[in-house]
């Protein structure tokens, strides 16, 4: 099959930016000002500060660098929610997100609505560069788009009475999936990496060339069925499956199932935003580490594709095709409705360190901390999930994520040499 180039069709920016600041709202709105400002650990950080952070992105790159007469919303508010970027001074710690109880969350509102009035206001005045930059702004809200929902199951999962706050989507019948398939590819140079055709974050490129050896990967991903046989077989007993650092990491925190997996009335469990229920054992496994589907990978005779087979592979089909965040709502792996499928459902994990492509420079400025400062100790994950919005993801996109983390919709596709 020939590899071809799939393209969205082109929204004005206005509208684009509309859109994604109201899914934003619309994922949060279930939510109390408690439950918005809660932190349940280091790697989350609270609704409330999801949507403030993103809305400081706007106001601080945009209109206070490229609008002369705006005026902050608030002083104090850069201080609050900057992320990580040293350029712009300090900033309130991390892992204490969770202790701003003020501004409250109809505050945060208020301000999103302050700024989003201001932008749109200003937006057919701003320089190419600027409008470039509310295009970068609109892909940054969509990351934070899937991590609100992600750092929102993991909070009500620290909850002992495991509340749902949106109903489950309605079951459609599908039948178990049969053996895996596998998808042949003869040893060879693949071009991979961004071509230079629409957006993509800085780590996508410079597009370049990689050789690949004879190899084939699997047509889907590991069922929850087939991981619970991992588990029944003591694959999280017995060492000879695991890296060191994965087996010390299951020693320690006492890993036994994937995150939110739990054994009640005989028969396992997971947690989601729609509460707990019975593992389907025909969907997608998810919320594993980079440690547990090495570990699988192995058990199952295989290994973890690299990103550059994964990429080769995945450049026959259509991103939109895939089942991916539409709107607020039940996120949940689905079972595969047949035929392969590299797009949506879960994250995968690949063998690939993530580290800078050939030629790789950040960009000028603050933006240019996006990324590349985050090249060291994480592995890439490729293909987008049910919680990342549709349209967001392309063949060539760079996910990446420490080997230890899972609270993330991240699962697993096989490959073997040939």
């Amino acid at each position: 099959m020939e590899a071809r180039r799939h393209t969205a069709p082109k929204v004005p920016l206005a509208d684009r930016f509309a859109a994604v600041r109201t899914l934003s709202e619309a994922l949060a709105a279930p939510l109390s000002d408690a439950d918005a400002t809660v932190q349940s650990m280091d790697d989350a950080s609270p609704a409330k500060w999801h949507l403030a952070h993103t809305t400081w992105f706007f106001e601080t790159f945009i209109l206070r660098d490229h609008v002369p007469s705006y005026r902050l919303h608030d002083e104090r508010f850069p201080f609050l929610f900057n992320s990580y970027y040293e350029a712009e001074g300090k900033r309130h710690a991390r892992a204490r997100r969770g202790m701003i109880t003020r501004p409250t969350l109809a505050e945060v509102l208020a301000y999103r609505a302050a700024v989003d009035a201001a932008l749109l206001d200003a937006l057919d005045g701003l320089p190419v560069a600027a409008r470039d930059l509310v295009a970068l702004g609109c892909h940054h809200e969509e990351q934070h788009q899937e991590l609100l929902i992600t750092d929102m199951l993991h909070l009500f999962s620290e909850n002992p009475l495991e509340p749902a706050i949106w109903k489950a989507a309605r079951k459609v019948p599908v039948a178990m999936p049969g053996p895996i398939g596998w998808i042949e590819h003869a040893e060879g140079v693949v071009e991979v990496g961004h071509d230079g055709g629409g957006f993509a974050f800085d780590c996508e490129g410079p597009r370049h060339r990689a050789l690949v050896p004879a190899h084939a990967i699997a047509d889907r991903t590991v069922t929850n069925g087939e991981w619970a046989a991992f588990i029944a077989d003591g694959g999280y007993r017995d060492p000879r499956w695991w890296l060191s650092d994965g087996w010390a990491w299951v020693q320690r925190e006492g890993i036994v199932a994937p995150l939110y997996w739990e054994r009640r009335d005989d028969q396992w469990t997971r947690f989601g935003l729609d509460g707990r229920r019975a593992i389907d054992p025909a969907a997608p496994v998810t919320h594993v580490s980079f440690f547990e589907a090495d570990a699988y990978a192995g058990w199952a005779g295989a290994r973890l594709p690299t990103e550059f087979e994964w990429e080769a592979a995945a450049a026959r089909f259509d991103p939109a095709a895939g089942h991916l965040l539409d709107a607020a709502g039940p996120v949940e792996p689905r079972p595969s409705a047949g035929g392969p499928a590299f797009f949506g459902d879960v994250w995968e994990w690949t063998g690939s360190a993530y580290r800078p492509y050939p030629g790789f420079h950040p960009a000028e400025g603050a933006v240019g901390e996006y990324n590349g400062k985050f090249m060291s100790g994480q592995f890439v994950l490729r293909g987008g999930s049910c919680a990342t919005p549709r349209g967001h993801v392309r063949p060539c996109y760079r996910n990446f994520f420490y080997p230890h983390q899972r609270w993330q919709f991240t699962g697993v596709r096989l490959a073997k040499d040939i």
